[in-house]
């Protein structure tokens, strides 16, 4: 490990290597898979932060609305996948985001190495999917602070997946996550909003969080509408997927086959983050 002031970088573990070559060959042909697992994640450490929350009730520091959010920035080739949920501590990056401390980590690896195995659905069973950001970026940042902890105390994590990552502490004001990809430039498609909504559509309608992203431009505004050069544009976000919490639908909607794993609505482990 190197240190320079406040920022320090570490190897992989050998298992995360052999991870990410495998994850990047293997899965390439079905590469929008990344979004599915990155979405996944982030509705996960929501459901992380509602249950903490029942005996920390601090935890939602006054902003108990939850979702994930999807941004792009053209210019700089970035997408980025955000949440309010519960967020890391430097420690759990640590955990999370340099090793694979968990027991079925060579087992994966082996059914990845099998080319007629090769199966994204192996992914979210095995809780590597962070790892799946690698097929579509040049570099990753993950920016995260914990429920709780002191806005100072937040922590950037980024890497090439070139076998090293750096990390330090930071100042984030808000809780929670910030995966922020660097896209491969023959990967840029995923910048197109088009693009994203169909992937959220296909993978991520189940998600009981609401998943929001900028609202699409339908024309060109009027005149009474233009900006002056100056002045700040916020924005303005909606939720692209059904965000229906199985909870809160009917009774009549709710089928014995949606309600047989529901003890697992909040996880205690969360996939990677």
């Amino acid at each position: 490990m190197t240190e320079v002031a406040n920022k320090e970088t570490h190897s992989f573990q050998t298992e995360v290597k052999q991870l990410l070559n495998l994850m990047v060959h293997s899965l390439y042909s079905n590469k929008e898979i990344f979004l599915r697992e990155l979405v996944s994640n982030a509705a996960d450490a929501a459901d992380k932060l509602r249950f903490e929350a029942l005996s920390h009730k601090d935890y939602y520091e006054n902003d108990s609305d939850l979702k994930i959010r999807i941004s792009t920035d053209k210019e700089a080739g970035t997408l980025t996948i955000s949440d309010n949920g519960i967020g890391m501590t430097k420690q759990e990056v640590m955990d999370n985001l340099g090793t694979i401390a968990r027991s079925g980590t060579s087992e994966f690896i082996k059914q990845m190495s099998k080319e007629d195995k090769a199966d994204s659905n192996l992914i979210g069973q095995f809780g590597v999917g962070f790892y799946s950001s690698f097929i579509v970026a040049d570099s990753v940042e993950v920016r995260t602070r914990r429920a709780g902890d002191p806005k100072d105390k937040a922590v950037s994590w980024i890497s090439a997946g070139d076998g090293e990552f750096s990390i330090e502490t930071i100042d984030k004001e808000d809780r929670g996550t910030d995966i922020i990809l660097t896209l491969k430039d023959e990967e840029k498609e995923f910048l197109e909003p088009w693009r994203l909504r169909s992937v959220i559509s296909k993978y991520s309608d189940h998600i009981s969080l609401p998943v929001e992203m900028e609202k699409m431009d339908m024309g060109m505004p009027d005149e009474d509408d233009k900006k002056e050069e100056d002045e700040v544009v916020v924005p303005e976000y909606e939720v692209v997927n059904k965000a229906t919490a199985l909870w809160s639908r009917p009774k009549s909607e709710i089928k014995k086959k949606n309600t047989k794993n529901f003890t697992n609505i909040y996880p205690m482990i969360l996939r990677t983050h």
